[in-house]
């Protein structure tokens, strides 16, 4: 027997809009409320609202907590001010990826560290497990929090119509409390679809209350309630990583493509983290010798690629494999990530092509993202 899946404090409101519900990392989730395409293009054209109550929040509190997370993560987290947040991703001492992670520095001595569902408690009990000898408290508040997101080019007016929070003061990747709809609420400024947006981490009591103001505030400018189905989409198009695709612990961030977020000259601890030795191998490696690159793929047919499948040459050699692949109603045909060899991650190499059940169709080799808004 397993255990049944977690519903998040708006599952009753997902029910009443006839939402396509699915089981994802042990949440019931809504998938798709109607057009999974008409979500995502609402989403690229107006706005969208999701509940992403499911993601895990940890709460790291104290006097040597930037000092915890320096050395648990392998992000410089002492030099993020307090109002800001940082991506960055929590390793193994091989290096492999354990999730990636956004970080909020909430105050001086207070830290809101958000993973994916998936590998909440992987994170939790990996921080837990580094904390030893640092004068710091770790607390799970998965249960603290409901999550909320509008995001789209209409979002920011949305939200200024039930909050006096100074939203245009707000960067990208940054946060500030206040009310929103009489809810008080952690206002973020970040987003996983390649639009402009805001999440909104509130009270589960309160988080009913707030989708209804939210939808009612974007009604006239087309707001509609978003699933999981259209928010793969809408990051595969903006090129944005997913744990246990494009990212897992058989990967280094310098494998993924983003070394840019391992900082060895953090100065905290000595300069030591968990992973360092391996990270500082893996660096060296790929500037030596390339690793498989992420690269985008644009399919010249209409098949579409799914994650698995093999990418090979065109005398049929395997030169890489799909981590992701959807169709993308934004550029009007299957598009995929994959990891390719060197050789053949240049835009524009010709004679790639994507092993679907025996058919080796044609794709281009494109840099990603395949979207990427404009300012």
């Amino acid at each position: 027997m397993t255990d049944a899946p977690r519903r998040t404090a708006l599952d009753a409101v997902h029910r009443a809009l006839g939402a396509t519900m699915t089981d994802f990392a042990g949440w019931d989730m809504p998938l798709r409320y109607a057009s999974e395409r008409d979500e995502h293009v609402a989403v690229r054209t107006r706005a969208g609202l999701f509940d992403l109550s499911h993601m895990g929040e940890i709460t790291v509190t104290g006097p040597r907590a930037a000092d915890l997370l320096d050395h648990a993560l392998v992000g410089n987290i002492g030099s993020v001010k307090p109002g800001r947040a940082r991506y960055t991703m929590i390793c193994q001492e091989d290096g492999g990826i354990l999730d990636d992670l956004i970080v909020y520095r909430l105050g001086e001595q207070e830290y809101l560290v958000v993973a994916n569902a998936s590998n909440a408690q992987t994170v939790l009990d990996a921080l837990t497990a580094r904390a030893g000898g640092f004068d710091a408290a770790i607390r799970d508040d998965r249960n603290a929090y409901a999550l909320l997101a509008v995001q789209g080019p209409e979002s920011p007016g949305i939200l200024k119509a039930v909050t006096d929070a100074d939203l245009d003061g707000l960067k990208y990747y940054a946060g500030l409390p206040g009310t929103v709809a009489g809810v008080p609420a952690l206002i973020a400024r970040t987003g996983y679809t390649g639009e402009d947006g805001f999440e909104l981490f509130v009270r589960p009591e309160d988080a009913a209350a707030l989708w209804e103001a939210l939808l009612a505030a974007g009604k006239d400018v087309g707001l509609v309630p978003c699933g999981l189905s259209c928010r793969d989409t809408l990051r595969l198009e903006a090129g944005m990583p997913l744990y246990g695709h494009e990212l897992t612990t058989a990967t280094t961030p310098f494998d993924a493509g983003l070394g840019r977020v391992v900082k060895f000259e953090k100065t905290s601890n000595g300069g030591a983290f968990v992973g360092r030795a391996a990270l500082e191998a893996a660096a060296a490696r790929a500037e030596e010798q390339p690793p498989r690159t992420l690269v985008g793929l644009i399919a010249e047919g209409r098949r579409v690629p799914r994650a698995g499948y093999a990418v090979v040459d065109a005398a049929g050699t395997v030169i890489g494999e799909v981590t992701s692949g959807a169709p993308s109603p934004t550029l009007g045909k299957p598009v995929a990530m994959a990891y390719v060899d060197a050789a053949h991650a240049a835009p524009g190499t010709e004679g790639v092509k994507v092993d679907i059940r025996g058919s080796h169709e044609p794709y281009e080799v494109v840099a990603l993202p395949f979207y990427k808004r404009e300012k």
